[in-house]
Formats: structure tokens, C-alpha cells, sequence
């Protein structure tokens, strides 16, 4: 099984044990597993963070000019999230080690934005990052995905 697929699948499983244990939502079901995957890629993780900020605040904003709930809610979030994840890879600079910085994932910032607003900021990205260092643990662990010895 290869690396993506079995962080998915991890990060579905930690992501529904969080939802049951602690009633609350780690930023969506695939979000942990695409995370863990980019955890050694903290900029990466930061530009992220702020595209689902951005995206956030941008609906929020949205709101008070359009009537959004529900389903188109649910869309636009992911639209402005794939949007804000675009324009923040693009404007990125490399890192100091000449690497480009980019949003992890298409839907990732509009699925932690849908989050965020749910149940909030602090509660989202402490959920999401407790998550994500668990499904890593667990991919070290149980394939070997990242360890170097």
C-alpha cells in the first residue's frame, strides 16, 4: 500500500476515534491523513493554516452581502479555499533551501475553513494538529513511512 493511501485511510480512522471520544472534528475526515504527510514541511503547514484563515474570514465577509448557508456554504468554502490555496502557492517565495512552499492539498484550507466556523479556531487547529502528529506516529509505526534510522 503506498504512502498516501494508507495516511488517508489512518486519517480517516483518527479522525472518526476524535469525533466519538471528544465530540470534536480534527478540520474533516481527510484532512489529518494529508497533513501527516507534510508534517516535515512545517512552512508548508503554516501557508495552509493561513489560506484556511483567509478563506475563513473571506465567506465570513461573503455573508454579510450574500445569503450563504447550508449546502452553498459548504461549496463556496471549498471554491474560496481552492482559490486562496492557488493564490498563496503562486505568491509564495521558495524557502531558505530554495524548495517551493505551497498549500497542502485542493480542498484541505476550504475543508478547515467549513471547520473553523463550526466549532472554532482554537478547537479546529488543536483537534487537526493533535490528529495529524497521531496518524503520523501511527504511519511510523505501522509502515514505516518516514522513519530514517
Amino acid at each position: 500500500m503506498d504512502e498516501l493511501t494508507l495516511s488517508i485511510g489512518l486519517g480517516l480512522a483518527v479522525s472518526v476515534l476524535f469525533s466519538e471520544t471528544f465530540g470534536i472534528a480534527a478540520g474533516g475526515m481527510i484532512v489529518p491523513g494529508y497533513l501527516a504527510l507534510s508534517l516535515h514541511q512545517p512552512l508548508n503547514l503554516i501557508l495552509t493554516a493561513a489560506a484556511a484563515l483567509a478563506t475563513f474570514g473571506i465567506v465570513r465577509s461573503l455573508s454579510m452581502f450574500m445569503i450563504v448557508y447550508g449546502r452553498r456554504r459548504t461549496v463556496l468554502m471549498i471554491v474560496v479555499g481552492f482559490i486562496v490555496g492557488g493564490i498563496a502557492t503562486q505568491l509564495s517565495p521558495p524557502n531558505p533551501m530554495g524548495e517551493t512552499i505551497s498549500v497542502i492539498g485542493y480542498i484541505i484550507p476550504g475543508l478547515l475553513a467549513i471547520w473553523l466556523e463550526r466549532q472554532g479556531v482554537i478547537e479546529t487547529f488543536s483537534a487537526a494538529t493533535a490528529a495529524t502528529i497521531l496518524v503520523r506516529l501511527l504511519l511510523i509505526l505501522v509502515g514505516g513511512v518516514g522513519y530514517s534510522a
